[in-house]
This record gives structure tokens, sequence and C-alpha cells, in this order.
């Protein structure tokens, strides 16, 4: 037998080793995924109360399920000019995203007055499926709802999901792709790329 071709495959075996060591590590070592909060749609309205206008707007649409497209979605990210925004992209069948909803609810009650929240169903064929998620996982801002996922990939320039796009104040974008592990580090990259801080 060639020598040459016994050391690259037993490199080859060392490589799927290393490669399965690495994997088992990697899910051993996962944080769990963030809790869903147990308040409900007028609770999160009642801790968000007394915000500033354009944000309270946000707010008195609350788990709602908005139409209109591309071109409403980017009116309204239009009218939120000067204000720091984070707009998450979602499904209801994405596990992912499911995994990442608590971190998003409790980042969106703790820094709701400063920053306003968007979510884009997209990729949903079934408009009550959505719906229901939300049931399930309430939030304090509304949803657009995108069943092509064309608005999805316009906004956040991916067709995977979970996306999140944080805008600051002046307009400039940084996107992020896979979930949220935490509320904390979602929290860290909201003061870092929509707040500047």
């Amino acid at each position: 037998m060639n020598p040459k071709r016994v050391s690259i495959a037993a490199a080859g075996v060392i490589l799927a080793v290393l490669l399965a060591v690495g994997l088992i590590q990697l899910v051993s070592s996962a944080a769990p995924p963030p809790a869903a909060t147990k308040l409900t749609l007028a609770q999160m309205r009642g801790r968000l109360g007394n915000s500033p206008r354009v944000l309270g707007a946000l707010h008195s649409q609350a788990g709602q399920l908005l139409s209109g497209g591309l071109p409403t979605l980017r009116a309204r990210l239009a009218s939120l000019h000067g204000w720091p925004v984070v707009v998450n992209k979602w499904a209801s069948w994405c596990e992912p995203c499911r995994a990442e909803f608590g971190a998003f609810q409790g980042a969106s009650l703790a820094q709701g007055r400063q920053v306003a929240f968007i979510g884009i169903d997209s990729g949903d064929t079934s408009r009550a499926d959505a719906l229901a998620f939300l049931r399930s996982f309430p939030v304090g801002y509304p949803s657009y709802y995108d069943k092509s996922g064309q608005v999805g990939a316009a906004i956040t320039d991916s067709t995977f999901t979970p996306v999140t796009v944080f805008y600051d104040r002046r307009g400039g974008q940084y996107i992020h792709q896979g979930p949220y592990p935490s509320q904390a580090k979602l929290e860290q990259d909201i003061r870092r790329y929509a707040l500047g801080a």
C-alpha cells in the first residue's frame, strides 16, 4: 500500500474526529434559549407607557401582524429616522427564531422607550401560524407579514432566518446573521450598533 495514501487517509480520519469532538463541545456548551416572559400584551404596553409618541405608535400595535409589503415597511422605517431601530426577521417554523424570541421580548421591554423594535415574519405560508406564534410569544412591537420572504430579504440582505438589522440614529446599518443566545448579548449589540454606546 502506498504510504502517501495511508497518511492522507489517516489525516482525514483525524480531521473527522476533531470535527466531531468540536461539534459535541459546541452543542454541550450552548446556552439554553432565553425564557419567554409570562407578561400579557396589556402588561407589556403598560410597562412601555409614556414612551415618546413615535415609539408609542409601535407599542400600540404590539403583537399585531401588519400587511402592506415592502413600501409600507420602508415608510415605517423612514418615519423612525433619527431613532435607533432594531428589525428582527423571524418565522414561526424557524426553531432558532423561536429560541431567541425570549431575548427579544426582554430587550424590547428594557429598551423600548428609547429604541424602536419591528419584526418581519418572513416566509410563513400561514398567517394563522404566525399569529398563533405571536400569541404564545407576545412582544411589545408589531411584525410585518412577508409570506414570500422578499420583504425580509430586501431589508436584511439575506434569505436566512433569523436575521437582525440594527440602525443607528444616522441611518447606519449593521446586520447580524443567526440567533441571539441571550438577552444580554442582544442588548450588548443594541448598545453597540443602534445606540452607538
